[in-house]
């Protein structure tokens, strides 16, 4: 019996979120008898773990962010349930339904969304039918079986591939590595592990050269590596040559241009690294250069990453709410000569040390929110004890929170300067989301500042 067939079985579902519910809907239109499981008993058509009779079941289908040891999970192992990743079973639905589908993958600490969506538009500028998808847009079971996409570029988690080991890859990228979630990983060794493991599954792995924990790192990959880097390329690599990106690695000459520095918007050191690892995914399946010059030139932004709500009397305010670890808010503070910094929220176990040590010659006065406002505060005082700060009451939340910021930030920035909601934390403390936080910010600016 082929694998798409067996699926009209007793099936376990963990996790009743986005990647739950479309797991869930792909098996019931299989004829699969599936059970919920989520801790959020909230959730619609959920199954109390309790009432489930684990002998009656085979498979079970995890969603990102259940950890290895829940006791869901080691119960479920123990009854002899195969577990897997949705990554992994689309993986599985695709080779029997959908054999020609060719997948790209890419992870890191930071730029994953931005990237896989250019790579999608250089791609799509290249007349190859492809989508970007898994924590950007669709779910991957949601596209697996469409045979109208000739690629997919799947932006994946330390969560997703921590439970994936069956996808295979034509190309993969690494863009970084730095202090995210190691609440959950247990450490950061644990977390880039997890990063790494991408390796594993792809014919060939694109690695930023530029960030040292993953070059120090690379060494241990056995798949044919590509590497990116700000410097002058080597064979094998895309990097800048004077205002140029050139690749050496993906040619049959010595070198060929693929854009100018002025075609990536903003050109600020990390969108550029980022517009590197999209051009080479995009080129590891015969993207022509004309094309990717042509879909970076034309490329902009996603809401909440380096937005610009407001010029006014010379000050920028800049909405980066999806910089919700350091090593984003680093990068966001060094697009920017001077800023008033907005910084806080839950830092997921996070050192804010290197940040500050870092970026401490351009904040200019830091406003610092959030649960975790005193891990920036002790950081502040430790590597930047000339930076002034101020800490706003915990107890506000929403909009009343962002007024309140904002009247800070218009008494402390001068003319030449920005303001920059960039937090370096998630956002649930005080917000529903990074984006709800980045909206709110955008309207207490357009209110306060700009008086509409």
């Amino acid at each position: 019996m082929s694998f798409v067939d067996s699926l009209s079985e007793k099936i376990l579902v963990f996790g009743g979120g986005v990647t739950g519910a479309s797991v869930k809907r792909f098996l019931d239109s299989r004829g699969a008898s599936t059970f919920l499981i989520d801790e959020n008993e909230s959730v619609e058509e959920t199954t109390k773990f309790e009432k489930v009779k684990l002998e009656e079941f085979q498979l079970g289908i995890v969603s990102p962010g259940w950890k290895l040891d829940h006791p869901f999970i080691s119960q479920s192992k123990a009854a002899g349930i195969e577990l897997i990743s949705e990554i992994d079973l689309a993986w599985r639905v695709k080779s029997e339904l959908n054999p020609a589908q060719v997948w790209l993958g890419l992870t890191g600490t930071n730029g994953k969304t931005t990237t896989v969506q250019m790579a999608e538009a250089m791609l799509l500028q290249s007349g190859i039918r492809a989508r970007a998808c898994g924590n950007v847009g669709d779910p991957v079971i949601d596209l697996a079986t469409e045979t109208d996409l000739d690629i997919l570029v799947l932006e994946l988690s330390s969560f997703q591939l921590n439970w994936s080991s069956e996808a295979h890859f034509k190309a993969s990228g690494i863009l970084n590595i730095a202090d995210d979630h190691i609440d959950w990983h247990g450490s950061f060794n644990n977390y880039a592990d997890a990063k790494l493991s991408i390796a594993k599954l792809s014919e060939t792995l694109i690695a930023n050269l530029d960030d040292e924990n993953l070059a120090s790192r690379l060494g241990q990959v056995k798949s044919r590596l590509v590497t990116y880097t700000l410097e002058t390329p080597k064979p094998h690599q895309i990097g800048l040559v004077e205002n140029l990106i050139v690749d050496r690695a993906f040619v049959s000459g010595d070198a060929e241009v693929l854009f100018e520095l002025g075609d990536i918007k903003p050109a600020v050191p990390h969108n550029v690294s980022n517009a590197m690892a999209a051009a080479a995914l995009a080129r590891s399946v015969g993207a022509d250069a004309t094309s990717i010059a042509k879909a970076i030139s034309e490329f902009r932004l996603d809401h909440h990453r380096l937005e610009v709500v407001l010029e006014k009397d010379g000050i920028t305010w800049i909405d980066d709410s999806k910089a919700t670890n350091p090593h984003a808010a680093l990068a966001a503070l060094k697009s920017q000569l001077r800023s008033v910094w907005i910084a806080g929220g839950l830092a997921k176990g996070a050192s804010m040390d290197q940040l500050i040590k870092e970026a401490a010659s351009r904040i200019k006065f830091a406003i610092l929110i959030g649960t975790d406002a005193q891990l920036i505060e002790d950081a502040l005082r430790r590597h930047a004890p000339l930076v002034e700060y101020q800490v706003i009451d915990k107890a506000l939340k929403g909009r009343e929170l962002m007024q309140e910021v904002v009247k800070v930030a218009l008494h402390k920035a001068l003319p030449g300067e920005s303001v920059l909601l960039a937090p370096a934390c998630a956002s649930m403390d005080q917000f529903k989301n990074y984006g709800e936080r980045g909206d709110l910010f955008a309207s207490a600016v357009k209110e306060l500042v700009n008086g509409k």
